[in-house]
């Protein structure tokens, strides 16, 4: 006697199409292969991710050579002081007294006191009659030729010589720029209230490209810039401009 579940069985599994089975069985096989390669993949993409270098990665990122040293600085060496340096001066040279020659008299500002003019105000001045006028270096004999100067003297309207006012020399002899200053009443070889200017070591001709102008100890003009010709020659090397009150 047969069984009757194993009959009921039989019957069920003839009743259902052999096709539809295989088809659900290769679905299932699939779909199990696709979860097992992409569990597969995963792991490979961990490892691979943790150790870049490991064997499994097919392009490895590419490893840096090691730095090679091809200098290597020397240590400067530390200079040391004692611990008591003391930093020594270097010998200077003592100056000396130079001795004054014997009957030799020092001059004091009470034996060449500097001249000072009382003017009332808008006193001016302008060049007396004759001047300027030319005369050979007499005054300096030693230079003899070798000397180039102006020389004169300044009066009042009455006539009487005046000292201490500035006279000044200024222009260009030649290549050479004249900026020259004195007082009236500091030469007198060439009379009172004389003064003279150093031009040049030498007679220099020019065109009336020097002047002289007199100011008063607060440097206010009192004359006009008076210009004046100069001469190369030993007979004219003394220009005398004298000035009056006006």
């Amino acid at each position: 006697m047969s069984d009757p579940i194993e009959e009921f069985l039989e019957e069920n599994v003839q009743r259902v199409p052999k096709k539809k089975l295989t088809l659900g069985f290769l679905l299932n096989v699939l779909s199990g292969i696709f979860v097992a390669g992409t569990v597969v993949a995963a792991l490979l993409f961990a490892i691979v991710f943790i150790n870049p270098q490991s064997s499994i990665n097919p392009l490895p990122p590419t490893t840096m050579p090691a730095p090679f040293l091809t200098w290597t600085p020397s240590p400067t060496p530390i200079v040391s002081l004692p611990e008591t340096w003391t930093p020594t001066a270097s010998p200077t040279d003592v100056p000396t007294e130079t001795p004054i020659p014997p009957n030799t008299p020092i001059p004091t500002l009470e034996e060449t006191p500097i001249p000072t003019a009382d003017l009332e105000s808008g006193t001016s001045f302008s060049i007396q009659g004759g001047s300027p006028s030319y005369a050979e270096n007499s005054f300096h004999s030693e230079a003899g030729c070798n000397w180039l100067g102006v020389a004169g003297q300044v009066f009042d309207s009455e006539g009487s010589a005046v000292s201490g006012i500035l006279v000044e020399a200024g222009g260009f002899l030649g290549a050479n720029e004249i900026s020259q200053l004195t007082l009236t009443g500091m030469a007198p070889d060439y009379g009172e209230g004389g003064y003279e200017i150093f031009l040049s070591d030498s007679p220099i001709s020019s065109g009336g490209d020097v002047w002289i102008q007199l100011s008063d100890q607060a440097n206010l003009p009192l004359s006009e810039k008076i210009y004046f010709k100069t001469f190369d020659s030993c007979d004219s090397n003394l220009v005398k401009i004298n000035f009056i009150q006006n």
